[in-house]
């Protein structure tokens, strides 16, 4: 069971009562300024790092599944059902 819209509209009036009109406004207003703030910040961030490329990765020799001829595969040695 999980939250609805009707508990969220009965929180928000008991909220609203407890804390009052005006308290909660100004609330919401640092609340929308914060936000504001950091996306102004993430976008001043873009503009003074400058771009640099991805590192490349090294070219790496093929892997050999099985380095060593006579390794063998493990016998199974679970018991049988």
């Amino acid at each position: 069971m999980g939250i609805s819209l009707p508990h969220i509209l009965i929180f928000a009036v008991v909220a609203i009562l407890l804390l009052g009109g005006g308290r909660f406004s100004s609330m919401m207003g640092d609340v929308a300024k914060g936000v504001k703030q950091f996306k102004k910040g993430m976008a001043e961030e873009d503009h003074d790092v400058p771009a640099k490329p991805a590192p490349r990765l090294q070219a790496q020799p093929p892997v050999d599944p099985n380095p060593q001829a006579d390794l063998q595969p493990m016998e199974d040695d679970r018991p049988q059902v």
